[in-house]
């Protein structure tokens, strides 16, 4: 069931000027925090376990909402309408039914053009394997309810997927669904996975210790791996600008002698 699904797991982080190596993909990829996926409540999340990107009536980041937009009125028969066809759609999407899913949440949008039911549809397409489709539809859902979190969560997903990748896009949208929800512990680690792949380390190291103050046991780890990577990085800056210091003093000592 999708319901038991993994969030969206980082399987082709790239450097923003280029690819990275398989190996380093493989790392990358193990570190995700899996994507925000279908649960009926926020209470039901775990941390780091299989997440479910959220197929409900999103207004604001984890919570369902009575109305499909701030705006409509439930007296209104084309919101109430829509709305049926929203519920209908995340009743078949929490049983599995992408296709049922998928022709439900269309005919809510047919109806009435709503953040939540283009967030769901996204959430159907990215099942699918169809990054584009699931892409357009988040972006097109921020355009109504840009304070959505999940939405820019699970797009950085969906840029860390596509081919080629955007880590420069996962990382703003990481970036802004950390300043919509600061206090975000999953946010925190996605977004370090991304800077540390993109060997941005020190942003990295950051994330990943506001991840593990907020929960995320997992951290500590990458807080160490990070931490080693950067003194690697500094003792090799080090040795380089040594390396360059005597080659200049043998110079130096060779011109002397002419």
């Amino acid at each position: 069931m999708i319901a038991s699904t993994s969030r969206i797991a980082s399987r082709a982080l790239v450097h923003a000027s280029g690819s990275l190596t398989g190996s380093q993909l493989s790392r990358s990829a193990s570190r995700w925090v899996a994507a925000r996926s279908l649960a009926s409540s926020t209470s039901s999340r775990s941390l780091l376990g299989p997440k479910q990107l959220r197929a409900s009536k999103l207004v604001s980041a984890r919570t369902y909402a009575t109305s499909t937009t701030p705006a409509s009125s439930a007296l209104d028969p084309a919101d109430e309408e829509s709305q049926r066809f929203l519920e209908e759609g995340t009743t078949h999407l929490e049983a599995g039914d992408l296709e049922k899913a998928k022709l439900a949440y269309e005919r809510s949008l047919e109806i009435k053009r709503n953040s939540s039911a283009l967030f769901n549809l996204g959430v159907c397409y990215y099942h699918d394997r169809n990054l584009d489709g699931a892409i357009a539809a988040w972006k097109e859902s921020l355009e109504l309810a840009p304070e959505s979190a999940d939405a820019h969560t699970n797009l950085a997903s969906a840029y860390v997927l596509s081919k080629p990748s955007r880590p420069d896009l996962a990382v703003s949208h990481l970036k802004t669904a950390a300043s919509i929800t600061p206090d975000d512990p999953e946010i925190q680690y996605n977004l370090a996975a991304v800077l540390e792949a993109c060997e941005q380390l020190e942003d990295a190291l950051t994330a990943y210790k506001r991840a593990l103050e907020g929960g995320i046991q997992r951290a500590e780890q990458n807080i160490r791996n990070c931490s080693a990577k950067l003194l690697g990085a500094k003792f090799a800056v080090q040795q380089q600008q040594k390396e360059e210091e005597q080659q200049q003093q043998q110079q130096q000592q060779g011109d002397s002698k002419q």
